[in-house]
């Protein structure tokens, strides 16, 4: 390794491959990449072994707190409404994530000038078409142009097929005159960028054997590394040192044997998630920032956003192959996304159509829901649910506020000794209204549908997968911490450019809005370059 390079990206997940594949595009550029965790190996994937349900229940659990790698650190849930989600590993929580991709809406970047509430992104939707667009066709994105929901999309694979239980329900959504679309899906429906179509072989969040789902390793750091990037897995950066003239000097991490090492770099880019970012910056403090770096005004960590969700089940009488296809990417309806003053709410939500779960998944559900007793009666019980039931996640738009955030928890550290987090997060009222409207309006298309409920509860305690706000964007540094570049007010050659920079959380998944974000952020480093490179 060199003393010193021109850029540092800590994370490899959605966006710090965006920003290593948009940055080496300057072949005059020395790169490297910094993750905590190593690579995966997908021949290792809980789907290429018989057991894969009960594996994926340790080696793909979204929580940090049962996975328990070396490079996971500890999340301090007891206060927070929802349990927060996290993946460390070469490609992030896109190994794990499901591919469901929708953009934003226009709306998203205008909620207060619209509805009066939170505050409005420095740039609308139409700035970042052009980056939407590049991103899709880098992760390979299926779908169905035409959605009155959306301005036009320019180019997509083939929808992922709907299946027979999803067809059940588009018919009822079309009966009560609702929206409703096929998915847009990081999934490939056909030969793309040298990668295979899906072949249904489970359900995608447990890590995609086959590499048909988009995961940042099989798509842009493919091209990344043949550009030059330098990636250095299962190395922990724990400080982002500072020097008197507030530029940042590099980074101090711990390598793979828990050495304290040190690399200069002309330019920082933290990707490390809405809440792996904020941690680092928390833990990196100086004389000139006691309370953490870009924390003199007490922003870092603050407005975590994490989409609320209600799961309202239908059972149907007839078999309907529900298992079949990728779990969460089938259709959606954005019937409800919009302000209807007369709901009683601002904002709205996507019901997000989920397949049914496997087989041990549906037993273990339906003992739990007492649909599938033990004894006697269990085989009927349970070839009365399995492939008959169906899920509709009710994804509200979370709206921002400062009480909610993480904090440093010195009392769990992670396997080098650096703290973990603590989450404080309660529910809005307006979310609460909000998740009560989408239950009863799930119940009433499930009813026209034909099924029978067997579950509808909110909030889902083990959902917190979408994490955003904690470093706001803003022109205001008393009032945010980057600006609208991604750029740190405080440390000029600093940058975020992950979802952490969010200002609002839309109801929609994040991850395509937040590759966009990263590329538009980093196209404006690439035209500044010389301003931090020389």
């Amino acid at each position: 390794m060199t003393a010193k390079v021109d850029i540092i990206i800590v994370g490899s997940g959605a966006s710090g491959a965006a920003a290593a594949w948009r940055l080496s595009q300057d072949s005059n550029l020395s790169i490297v990449c910094i993750e905590q965790g190593r690579e995966s190996n997908p021949a290792q994937y809980p789907t290429t072994k018989a057991d894969w349900e009960r594996d994926k229940q340790r080696s793909a659990s979204f929580d940090p707190n049962v996975r328990a790698n070396k490079a996971d650190y500890p999340i301090d849930n007891s206060n927070s409404a929802i349990s927060l989600a996290n993946f460390n590993g070469f490609g992030g929580s896109t190994i794990l994530y499901s591919g469901h991709f929708p953009r934003f809406h226009p709306s998203d970047f205008a909620t207060y000038k619209l509805d009066k509430v939170a505050e409005d992104w420095p740039f609308d939707y139409q700035t970042l078409t052009p980056y939407f667009n590049q991103n899709e066709e880098m992760m390979g994105v299926a779908g169905l142009v035409g959605d009155t929901a959306y301005p036009e999309y320019e180019n997509l694979l083939p929808p992922v097929a709907m299946g027979r239980g999803a067809k059940k329900l588009a018919q009822a959504f079309n009966r009560l005159g609702w929206h409703w679309w096929p998915s847009y899906s990081a999934i490939n429906t056909k030969n793309h960028q040298n990668r295979p179509p899906c072949i249904n072989l489970g359900p995608c969040n447990t890590g995609c054997s086959q590499g048909a789902k988009g995961s940042v390793d099989i798509t842009y750091w493919p091209q990344a590394k043949l550009q030059g990037v330098q990636v250095m897995t299962e190395c922990r950066v724990f400080d982002i040192p500072v020097d008197k003239e507030l530029k940042a000097t590099g980074v101090k991490y711990y390598d793979k044997h828990g050495d304290e090492q040190f690399l200069a770099a002309s330019l920082v880019i933290l990707a490390c998630s809405g809440i792996g970012t904020p941690r680092l910056l928390l833990n990196s403090k100086s004389e000139l920032f006691p309370n953490g770096l870009l924390n003199n005004y007490d922003l870092v960590g603050r407005n975590l956003m994490l989409h609320p969700l209600a799961y309202v089940e239908g059972v149907f009488d007839e078999p309907l192959d529900t298992s079949i296809g990728p779990q969460g990417c089938s259709i959606y309806s954005q019937q409800f996304y919009e302000t209807q003053e007369d709901r009683g709410f601002k904002r709205g939500y996507t019901l997000h159509v989920l397949r049914g779960s496997s087989a041990v998944d549906s037993a273990c559900s339906g003992y739990i829901t007492r649909r599938i007793p033990l004894g006697k009666n269990h085989h009927q019980a349970f070839s009365q649910y399995f492939n008959h039931n169906m899920g509709i996640a009710v994804i509200s738009e979370d709206l921002p506020d400062p009480e909610n955030r993480i904090e440093l928890d010195y009392s769990k550290t992670d396997s080098f000794g650096m703290p973990g987090i603590k989450v404080h997060y309660s529910l809005h009222e307006n979310t609460k209204k909000m998740l009560e409207h989408g239950i009863e309006q799930t119940k009433k298309l499930f009813a026209e549908a034909g099924a029978k409920i067997s579950a509808a509860h909110y909030p889902v305690k083990h959902a917190g997968w979408h994490l955003m706000g904690t470093t706001k964007m803003g022109a205001d540094k008393t009032n945010s911490v980057v600006n609208e570049h991604g750029q740190a007010h405080e440390v000029s050659n600093l940058f975020i450019v992950d979802s952490s920079v969010f200002i609002t959380s839309g109801a929609v998944n994040p991850v395509a809005t937040a590759q966009a974000l990263t590329l538009k952020f980093c196209d404006h480093i690439s035209k500044n370059i010389k301003s931090w490179v020389v």
